[in-house]
């Protein structure tokens, strides 16, 4: 007759040894979702702010570039100039890539997910 509640005691803990997993597998989930719900909300405020600033910078530019080509007396001037010192950028930011973007990004993403 021992035996019999010994088998409940085994069965009761096994059961409450499912359910604890159960539960901490349930919160993993949630804390996963929640984690990426933050970094896709990050995702598109970045996006929807970087389309608004690139039209706002292409506009910018382009009257900088005719006011550069009035100043010299021929349009395409203004815009070769520009393009010339954006090409410049683009070199001295390719060359700084690791640095300027890759570390500080990576940071961004391992800070939101932890």
């Amino acid at each position: 007759m021992s035996k019999q509640p010994t088998l409940t005691l085994i069965e009761s803990v096994f059961s409450q040894s499912k359910d604890y997993i159960d539960n901490r597998l349930e919160l993993y989930k949630l804390k996963m979702i929640d984690k990426t719900s933050s970094v896709t909300s990050s995702i598109i405020s970045y996006v929807a702010l970087f389309v608004i600033f690139f039209i706002f910078f292409v506009v910018f530019n382009i009257g900088i570039a005719l006011l550069i080509g009035d100043l010299i007396g021929k349009a395409y001037l203004g815009f070769l100039i520009l393009a010339a010192i954006y090409g410049i950028a683009g070199v001295i930011l390719f060359s700084k890539r690791d640095k300027i973007f890759k570390t500080p990004i990576t940071k961004l993403i391992i800070g939101k997910f932890l």
